[in-house]
């Protein structure tokens, strides 16, 4: 992201939001584009694993999705009338390189210059993830992330989608999430590939991470100077059941491993050695090769988080062994490598329809951790959301009033994080529209907009409206007021 965007000066009103504060939406290619084999665009590891039975609820899959690859125009439109003036969205790689490797598809590519174009034809301004999650098969076959060279076909993939687009989007993202594709991916298999290796997610951890460094050099090397990169990353808040010292020491085992795995390299140069001593029965790091840090530790132009839910762990004394309760889907294997002896706990008060807890606090303390961490890098939240089991009423009208108390309580914790003197710099909601979510399928709906999977046709929910309303005021709105 930028660096161009500069904060203004500090709203009067302690409920206002600077005026340069970037209200976007984010979704990513998989969950909603389709057009699964248009265009050449071949398998990724989620067609794949979408596709292997017993892998997603109901055997569903992104064949389709919501069909924006051919409804872009649509969906753009909603988001003007909605007054949203950012948009974070992710390229499909097998789109752009079927292979993974060798020139691009222009077909693929043409695509993201008309929908970069209706963007910016309606005054919104593109964000691009290049990847989120979707690894061309071909890939996979060679080794997947827990092979060096897959960074390498990233940065040269980055360079690709740089050089076509960098002329009309100044804002761009390396990675989204890549504790997801390492450790849910390579160590639970509820993720595509659905790889089951503690080993691999450690390995894959670290290629994601050298893919993060070599491809930021990539777009530099091709991008205008005004243009700035970010990555996103899903670091965790780790909390302890109680100040017991097994349950501190459990914090800070999921916490290199949530964060401190990424965060550690890639603002500091440098793995935790708290993290290298709790791993050191999976593996002894040799393949971290000579030079991966520096290449890793790229200047940043700002940093992407994506908040949720706060996680709670104590040390094994603290209760029995039993079903996971990290959230993550049911696995008999963990995502956690070096952690078997922490032990999740569900974490107290309302719940999403994907069973996480409401905790608006978690945002803030996640914001200032990051201040802290990071001092002078702007922030932006990329994601933020939750999922409710939304149906259009007897008008016709989908109303969502959870999700709007959802964004209200997470919008005023990104707001007194601003007073409290974090730089952040804008808010995507997730999600644009309701979509494939992952292995959930198509049951659980993050959507701003509701969709009809049978008819695919688009209605804004009634958080979209309170949504729109804080986005052309730059003022929350009241939880009652939706339109």
């Amino acid at each position: 992201m930028t660096e161009s965007v500069q904060p203004s000066v500090p709203p009067q009103s302690p409920a206002a939001f600077p005026a340069a504060f970037l209200w976007g939406a984010a979704t990513s290619a998989y969950q909603i584009e389709g057009a699964a084999r248009e265009d050449g665009r071949t398998p990724s590891i989620w067609d794949t694993f979408s596709h292997t039975p017993g892998k997603t609820a109901g055997g569903e899959h992104g064949d389709v999705a919501v069909d924006h690859y051919h409804r872009y125009r649509e969906d753009v439109a909603l988001m003007a009338e909605l007054g949203l003036n950012a948009y974070r969205f992710s390229v499909s790689w097998s789109r752009v390189q079927p292979t993974g490797r060798g020139p691009a598809v222009q077909r693929g590519l043409d695509f993201y210059r008309r929908l970069v174009d209706e963007l910016l034809a309606h005054g919104i301004r593109p964000t691009i993830t290049l990847y989120h999650w979707d690894l061309p098969q071909e890939l996979e076959d060679a080794g997947g992330w827990p092979a060096r060279e897959t960074a390498y076909r990233f940065a040269e993939y980055a360079a690709i989608v740089g050089e076509a687009l960098g002329d009309r989007v100044e804002q761009w993202i390396t990675l989204n999430e890549p504790w997801c594709s390492a450790f849910l991916g390579y160590g639970s298999g509820v993720h595509a590939p659905g790889r089951t290796d503690p080993l691999a997610a450690l390995r894959a951890a670290h290629h994601l991470n050298l893919a993060h460094g070599l491809g930021t050099s990539a777009l530099r090397s091709v991008l205008p100077a005004r243009n700035g990169v970010a990555v996103s990353l899903n670091s965790s808040v780790v909390r302890p059941l109680s100040q017991d010292p097994a349950d501190l020491a459990a914090v800070q085992k999921i916490d290199d491993l949530a964060n401190g795995v990424f965060h550690g390299p890639m603002l500091h140069g440098r793995y935790p050695q708290t993290l290298l001593a709790a791993t050191s029965d999976v593996t002894d790091w040799a393949f971290v090769e000579d030079g991966d840090l520096s290449a890793i530790h790229q200047p940043l132009n700002a940093l992407g988080l994506n908040y949720y839910t706060p996680t709670l762990v104590s040390g094994p004394a603290a209760a029995p062994p039993g079903p996971r309760a990290d959230g993550h889907g049911a696995s008999d294997h963990s995502p956690w490598p070096g952690a078997d002896d922490v032990v999740f706990h569900r974490a107290p008060g309302a719940r999403t329809e994907m069973g996480w807890a409401i905790d608006p606090t978690g945002l803030h303390e996640l914001i200032m951790r990051y201040t802290r961490e990071a001092p002078n890098l702007p922030l932006y939240v990329t994601e933020n959301g939750a999922a409710y089991d939304d149906k259009p009423g007897p008008d016709g009208r989908v109303h969502d009033p959870e999700r709007i108390a959802y964004l209200h309580g997470h919008l005023s914790e990104v707001r007194r994080a601003i007073t409290d003197g974090a730089d952040v710099r804008g808010y995507y909601l997730w999600s644009l529209l309701d979509n494939f979510e992952w292995a959930y399928g198509y049951e659980k709906r993050f959507g701003a907009v509701y969709v009809d999977y049978t008819t695919l046709a688009r209605t804004p929910k009634s958080s979209a409206q309170w949504y729109g309303r804080a986005a052309r005021s730059g003022v929350l709105p009241e939880v009652g007021e939706a339109a």
